[in-house]
């Protein structure tokens, strides 16, 4: 709309154009404003469709913190297993008399 009223070098032709457009001239002053400051920019075609995300490197590490959280539980419920079975057999040895310690007595 801008380029078209730059256009516009003839007298009248910038009124013809606001009239058929039915806008009014603050509406170009405005428009010429915004566009000196940058602020047009808003209303020109973008890209569509989904925007890129960028990886946040947080998240990354976070999802290594958790992976690796994961496996010290695995190997910490294994080794209480270990332990259980562990304190299991030697109450089971400690209980039962052994043959050889009695004779050896």
């Amino acid at each position: 709309m801008l380029r078209e009223a730059e256009a516009c070098k003839e007298q009248g032709r910038l009124g013809a154009l606001l009239r058929r457009e039915g806008l009014y001239s603050s509406n170009l002053i405005t428009w010429r404003r915004q566009a000196e400051r940058g602020t047009l920019e808003a209303l020109s075609p973008k890209k569509r469709g989904p925007k890129e995300k960028k990886p946040d490197p947080s998240l990354r590490r976070i999802a290594e913190l958790e992976k690796t959280t994961q496996k010290l539980e695995h190997k910490l419920r294994q080794a209480e297993l270990i332990i259980a079975a562990q304190k299991k057999i030697a109450e089971i040895f400690q209980m039962s008399p052994d043959p050889k310690d009695e004779t050896n007595s």
